[in-house]
């Protein structure tokens, strides 16, 4: 079975993290990428404490896209450090890892269960 990865990274404004997820998705690079915010952050940077507003994106691939949507990711965002977690999706729904598959567009099959 083809692995299934959830990317999140954080950006610093409503419209730079709309228009990354726009580029991801129309690039096949995910499924879907999914804006969620304003959260607020703290965190140590060069020494200092601190304290912003910033907008997750979650996005929806498979292992065979991953390289390519981490480079597209740290190519468009404005962070000199992004956050770019990467999560394999363990289990979900059959039904949505074949949309996700489509979708992507990908000659992998995923294994009958």
């Amino acid at each position: 079975m083809p692995e299934f990865m959830q990317v999140t990274t954080t950006f610093p404004d409503e419209r730079t993290a709309q228009r990354v997820a726009s580029r991801a998705v129309e690039e096949r690079l995910a499924a879907c990428a999914q804006v969620q915010g304003p959260i607020s952050s703290t965190y140590r940077w060069k020494g200092d404490i601190e304290q912003d507003q910033e907008w997750f994106c979650h996005f929806k691939t498979m292992a065979a896209r991953l390289p390519a949507l981490e480079a597209r990711i740290r190519e468009l965002h404005p962070y000199e450090v992004p956050e770019i977690i990467v999560l394999s999706i363990l289990q979900a729904d059959r039904r949505y890892l074949e949309w996700i598959q489509e979708e992507l567009e990908t000659d992998i099959s995923i294994d009958e269960a």
